[in-house]
């Protein structure tokens, strides 16, 4: 398992939760919490973060928290491609700005490439079924020049219902039959299962999966349409003596061996219960049971459009 930083480096996402950080006024003292919860996580077991720059002040906790951690077994991963605009304001109207640009490349690069040697993994952020980025042949190059010049994998992060289709269009990218792209970054869960489709696509790449346990979706009972859902976690977790969050986590790792799968927790109470989904394995019958629960791409992305910052 790795952590995402979104929760972590700013104080709203989105959420069905609202767990903000403490002092998130106070830039400083947010900034030295965020680094102590970066410390704890990597206590626990945590040797993997994700990263952005559209995550607020991520990265900065992040290259504060190798100065004291430079363990080689510590890898990041961060992005390009967004910026964040809210200034730690919790009534912004806009929280981030989305920029494929060649310029915003080479910004976004100059800042983040601190965090080398620990950053493994450089990914364009979100791209989606409308994005022309895949398209742009200038971006695409200096990619390939960051990916030989400094020996890091090239990735992306998708979202949206046509992640499989941006998926396939980026496994074609190739340089003397070299790919571009070896790590991806998608959103599985539960409920929007459509990625396991192209699974054999994924075969000797970099997996990472994000929003595992949908944002939320899946443990509140706001949502009364995932009730029966739910109380399949339940059972499965009393019968696992684990917490629900960490089924439905413990889901996502086992459709997916040898991936990375992300905890968007920000308190250390969250942390240790999604960490449970280490502790055991789903057996194929329970997976097969989870596996029922899949909804159309279209109306899963639909319904998280709704879903508030908080």
């Amino acid at each position: 398992m790795g952590l995402g930083t979104a929760a972590v480096g700013r104080p709203l996402y989105i959420n069905v939760h609202n767990t903000k950080i403490k002092d998130h006024n106070n830039i400083l003292k947010y900034k030295l919490n965020g680094v102590e919860f970066l410390n704890k996580a990597h206590s626990l077991g945590i040797t993997h973060f994700d990263t952005s720059p559209s995550y607020g002040i991520a990265e900065d906790m992040l290259i504060n928290f190798l100065k004291k951690n430079n363990s080689p077994f510590i890898t990041i991963s961060t992005k390009w491609g967004y910026t964040y605009v809210a200034n730690f304001n919790e009534n912004a109207i806009q929280h981030e700005v989305k920029d494929h640009s060649y310029q915003k490349l080479i910004t976004q690069w100059e800042k983040s490439k601190q965090l080398l040697p620990h950053l493994k993994i450089y990914q364009i952020h979100s791209v989606t079924h409308e994005s022309n980025v895949l398209e742009n042949n200038t971006i695409l190059e200096e990619l390939f020049k960051i990916k030989k010049q400094y020996n890091i994998e090239i990735g992306l992060s998708t979202s949206g219902p046509y992640q499989k289709e941006v998926i396939k269009k980026a496994c074609q990218i190739t340089d003397n039959n070299l790919p571009l792209f070896t790590s991806y970054q998608f959103t599985y869960n539960i409920l929007d299962q459509s990625i396991i489709e192209i699974k054999d696509l994924l075969i000797n790449k970099k997996v990472i999966i994000k929003e595992a346990l949908a944002n939320g979706r899946l443990l509140s009972k706001e949502f009364k349409h995932y009730n029966l859902i739910r109380e399949r976690l339940i059972e499965l977790a009393q019968k696992h003596k684990t917490s629900i969050d960490a089924i439905a986590i413990r889901f996502c790792m086992d459709s997916f061996p040898g991936s990375i799968t992300l905890s968007g927790a920000n308190s250390i109470e969250h942390l240790i219960s999604n960490l449970k989904a280490k502790t055991f394995e789903l057996t194929q019958d329970e997976i097969k049971l989870l596996k029922k629960y899949t909804l159309d791409p279209t109306d899963y992305w639909e319904e998280r459009k709704i879903l508030k910052w908080n």
